[in-house]
């Protein structure tokens, strides 16, 4: 009789208390299969990552992760040049600005919802192009999200506010730019450890020193756009041999 009574209360527990078991679960499986990587890990995690927020969507570790995944998921398939992949860059990097904003919400203290929803912007602009997104008004937002980040940790994710932000900068049209602004961004951002093996970031430092112009300036552009062509990703090894063949 005590077993068959334990044995009940084990089944009650189990049917009350099932979800933030599950959602655990769930992120635990989504975190090994993001760290796995590519696109196959990634959009694994999406789909854990999201099975956890539909049994507990206020939370804020499933949400900006999934955020994470999405802009992943986009940024390889540019970096490959997959067939489709503005279509992809779009998709998911909208996706991802909801997951993004989501966190925000739950916690405007920390620093991962406001990273990730201004490097899904990003990904989006990828997609649509950076006018649509400026039409959109996400300008502002991402402005805010990467300053904000800046402002909590700016050594967060390797360091990746300065880096960021000077991109941020350096992308925008004509008269919004600021090249002064986005160098001194990435200066900070030379100066750390996280520079020297990042190739994508010596491309878009390389990338602002060739429009800025001037001997000194196209001299080093010339030697960290050389580095950047070494990438093994298509996308960044391809802009940095365009540009290569710019500089005289």
């Amino acid at each position: 009789m005590k077993r068959t009574t334990l044995g009940c209360l084990g089944l009650f527990l189990i049917i009350i208390f099932p979800f933030n078991i599950g959602a655990a679960d769930y992120v635990a499986e989504a975190d090994s299969a993001f760290t796995r990587g590519g696109l196959d890990g990634f959009k694994q995690a999406i789909e854990l990552y999201e099975k956890a927020l539909a049994e507990n969507p206020d939370s804020y570790e499933a949400n900006w992760k999934c955020a994470r995944a999405y802009r992943e998921y986009g940024n390889d398939a540019k970096a490959q040049k997959i067939e489709g992949w503005k279509e992809i860059c779009a998709k998911y990097g909208k996706a991802g600005m909801q997951y993004a904003q989501k966190a925000i919400e739950l916690d405007p203290g920390k620093p991962d919802g406001h990273y990730y929803f201004g490097l899904n912007v990003g990904i989006y602009a990828d997609g649509v192009s950076i006018f649509t997104a400026l039409a959109e008004g996400l300008k502002g937002k991402t402005q805010t999200s990467f300053e904000k980040t800046y402002e909590i940790d700016k050594m967060y994710k390797d360091a990746g506010p300065m880096l960021s932000l000077g991109r941020f900068w350096a992308v925008l049209p004509w008269p919004m730019y600021d090249r002064k602004k986005s160098l001194q961004y990435y200066r900070e951002y030379q100066a750390t450890e996280y520079f020297a093996d990042n190739l994508e970031a010596h491309l878009y430092v390389g990338e602002l020193l060739y429009e800025i112009g001037g001997e000194k300036n196209k001299a080093e552009a010339k030697d960290l756009l050389e580095k950047a062509a070494k990438s093994k990703d298509p996308y960044f090894r391809d802009q940095a041999l365009e540009l290569l063949a710019k500089i005289k």
